[in-house]
C-alpha cells in the first residue's frame, strides 16, 4: 500500500461497483482508507472490487443499498459505520443516467432521477456531515457531470439533478469549513466504459482536444487529490479531456 494519506479513515463510496465508482474505491483504498464499497444491482461486482482491495492488503466490505429508496442512505451509513467505523470521506458517485428529452421525461423517470442522483447525496451529506464535524475533520467529494454546466445530452431531468448537486456542495461547503471539512464536485465527461457517446467511440474521441477518452483511474487519481487537499473547498472541478473550458 502506498501513498498512506488516509490512514484511519473510512471512507463511503457510493455507485462503487461501476467503472469510475470501483476505481475511486481502489485509490482511496491504496491511499490507507477502510472502504465501504456501496452497490446497487451490481452485488457481484461489488464484492469482487472489496476482494481485490483486501488482496492488496487494504481492509474493504460491500455494503447494498437501493438509493431510490428513501431509507437506504441510512441503511448504508449504519452498515458501514457498525464494521467500519465513522464515515470521514463520503464520495457520492452513484448516479442514473435514462436518455429522455424534455417532453418525453414523465414523474416516475424525473423522480426516479433525483431520488438516485440529488437525495440520495443530500441525505448521506445530511447523516455523516454532524459527526465529521464533531471530530474535526471531514472530505465530501460529489461525482457529477460537464452536464450540470452545459446541458449535456442525457436530458433536463439529469442535468438538473448534476446542476442541483453543485449547489448542494457550495452550500455545506461554505458553513462546514470551520470545522476542518470540505466539500467538493468532480465533474467528468467521456470517460472510457461509462457513459453514452453521442456516436462512435473512435469519432468523439477525435473532437476532445487531448485526442482520447479519458479513464476512471484517471478519475479517481483527481478524486484523491482533491480529498486529500485541505485547502480546496466549494469548488466545481471538470475533467473532459479539454472539451468544456469554463
Amino acid at each position: 500500500m502506498d501513498e498512506l494519506t488516509f490512514p484511519g479513515r473510512v471512507a463511503l463510496v457510493t455507485g462503487a461497483s461501476g467503472g469510475i465508482g470501483a476505481a475511486l474505491a481502489r485509490r482511496l483504498a491504496r491511499a490507507g482508507a477502510a472502504v465501504a464499497v456501496a452497490h446497487g444491482a451490481g452485488a457481484d461486482r461489488a464484492r469482487q472490487v472489496a476482494a481485490a482491495i483486501e488482496a492488496d492488503g487494504g481492509r474493504a466490505m460491500p455494503v447494498a443499498g437501493d438509493l431510490r429508496e428513501p431509507g437506504a442512505t441510512d441503511a448504508l451509513v449504519d452498515a458501514t459505520e457498525d464494521a467500519l467505523g465513522p464515515v470521514d470521506i463520503l464520495v457520492a458517485n452513484a448516479g442514473i443516467a435514462r436518455p429522455a428529452p424534455l417532453q418525453q421525461v414523465d414523474l416516475a423517470l424525473f423522480e426516479e432521477t433525483m431520488a438516485v442522483n440529488l437525495r440520495a447525496p443530500f441525505f448521506l451529506t445530511q447523516r455523516v456531515l454532524p459527526g465529521m464535524r464533531r471530530r474535526r475533520w471531514g472530505r465530501i467529494l460529489y461525482v457529477t457531470s460537464v452536464a450540470g454546466f452545459t446541458g449535456g445530452l442525457v436530458g433536463p431531468h439529469y442535468a438538473a439533478s448534476k446542476a442541483a448537486l453543485h449547489g448542494l456542495a457550495h452550500y455545506v461547503a461554505s458553513r462546514a469549513a470551520v470545522d476542518g471539512v470540505t466539500v467538493n464536485a468532480l465533474a467528468p465527461a467521456l470517460i472510457a466504459g461509462t457513459m453514452m457517446l453521442p456516436g462512435p467511440a473512435g469519432e468523439v474521441a477525435r473532437r476532445v482536444p487531448v485526442g482520447r477518452l479519458g479513464e476512471p483511474d484517471e478519475v479517481a487519481d483527481l478524486a484523491h487529490a482533491m480529498l486529500a487537499n485541505a485547502y480546496l473547498t466549494n469548488q466545481v472541478v471538470g475533467l473532459d479531456g479539454g472539451m468544456y473550458p469554463r
